[in-house]
């Protein structure tokens, strides 16, 4: 399955998105990368891609869809970074919903979600837990997102680290007992996914691992 459309990385600044945009570029992808900050432009070329400045908080669905539109693929990627709920909300909730919204609106088919491993409405969080926010925002996004008819992906990686990552996971039982996840594999993931139609529909939970991306990917 080749990348013969545009695309579009929304929270394009991000560690994770940032290593994506390399590899898909690198691969020879068009990527847009969405920034709120026009200082991180300079670091979004550096990456192979074309930096696009948007608040996705402040935008309605329209304005998100003029965003993408033209876009092929979508990659949310974004995120609050936790610390304040309402903003929380607003974001990783709110902005997201509205982003698979619009991309019902452009027509745009395909759209990659990037979770976290246990997302869900059963996520076991507290309310008065700092986490809970975040599991609650993911967890609506994601299921608007498997209602929305789009050709969906959603990963769900597990604690997130810095530490170099190759070419394998782990899932299922081969995922590791502390669920740590290098960027660099998530983006790895990111990338591989958006040429494999058989990844439509699926809920993709994992961390570092022994099984090559690919052999994984075959796995339910």
């Amino acid at each position: 399955m080749s990348i013969d459309r545009p695309v579009t990385i929304i929270g394009g600044h991000g560690k994770v998105a940032l290593r994506a945009a390399r590899i898909l570029s690198e691969a020879g992808a068009t990527v847009f990368s969405v920034i709120r900050n026009p200082d991180h432009a300079g670091d979004i070329r550096d990456a192979g891609a074309s930096p696009v400045v948007a608040d996705v908080e402040a935008l309605d669905v329209e304005g998100l869809g003029e965003v993408l539109r033209d876009s092929g693929t979508v990659i949310w990627s974004a995120g609050a970074g936790g610390g304040d709920p309402e903003r929380t909300y607003a974001v990783d909730r709110d902005a997201a919903i509205r982003s698979v919204d619009a991309c019902v609106r452009e027509g745009i088919g395909r759209y990659v979600m990037v979770s976290y491993d246990g997302a869900g409405p059963d996520h076991g969080v507290p309310e008065d837990n700092s986490f809970f926010a975040y599991a609650e925002a993911k967890a609506a996004a994601d299921a608007h997102l498997r209602d929305s008819g789009l050709d969906w992906t959603i990963l769900g990686p597990g604690m997130l680290t810095d530490e170099p990552g190759g070419e394998s996971i782990g899932v299922g039982e081969g995922r590791r007992e502390d669920r740590a996840t290098s960027r660099d594999v998530v983006a790895a993931v990111v990338a591989a996914v958006l040429r494999r139609p058989d990844t439509v529909g699926r809920t993709i939970e994992f961390s570092d691992g022994d099984t090559p991306i690919g052999e994984a990917l075959t796995r339910r």
